[in-house]
């Protein structure tokens, strides 16, 4: 790796840290307010909450999705985390985009009509927020020894094939 590369690499893990919470707490605000929308049934202020609701989906939480996932992936790539505890956080932030689709339904149910908008409790997508950031914490912070699972050997080391943007050692 480049000098240049190592250069950036704090800079990288600081922006992927940011975006991640940015996501976070958008993901934990969000089913809050779909749960307020259901008090507030009728009237401006339901209409001003819907539409803070969706541009907050919109305009905040899915690019802080999208920039998290990004950085990450090109974190793996620059330091060589091939490790069996990594693919266990990508199957937490897999679980934290499923998330994020639910909620992102619930937020464009009213749309499509009062009887497609179904009552919102937050307590189950926070729970299943809440369980999910302790495992990519737990993972990231403790990086455990998962070698004994019986992880593909495809999975366990690289393959060896070339990125399209390594550029060739003389």
């Amino acid at each position: 790796m480049t000098a240049v590369m190592l250069g950036l690499l704090p800079h990288l893990k600081v922006l992927h840290i940011l975006f991640l919470a940015v996501w976070i707490a958008g993901l934990t605000a969000l089913p809050v307010l779909l749960a307020e929308q259901d008090r507030a049934m009728r009237g401006p202020f339901l209409g001003r909450l819907r539409q803070v609701t969706h541009r907050g989906f919109i305009w905040c939480v899915t690019p802080a999705a999208v920039l998290t996932v990004a950085t990450g992936t090109s974190l793996i790539f620059l330091r060589a985390v091939f490790s069996p505890w990594m693919f266990a956080k990508l199957v937490c932030v897999a679980a934290l985009v499923g998330l994020h689709v639910w909620i992102g339904h619930a937020i464009a149910a009213p749309s499509k009509g009062p009887q497609s908008a179904a009552r919102w409790v937050p307590g189950l997508p926070l729970l299943l927020l809440c369980l999910v950031v302790a495992a990519v914490l737990a993972l990231v912070l403790g990086k455990p020894d998962l070698d004994r699972l019986p992880f593909p050997i495809w999975l366990r080391q690289p393959l060896g094939f070339s990125l399209p943007f390594d550029s060739p050692n003389p």
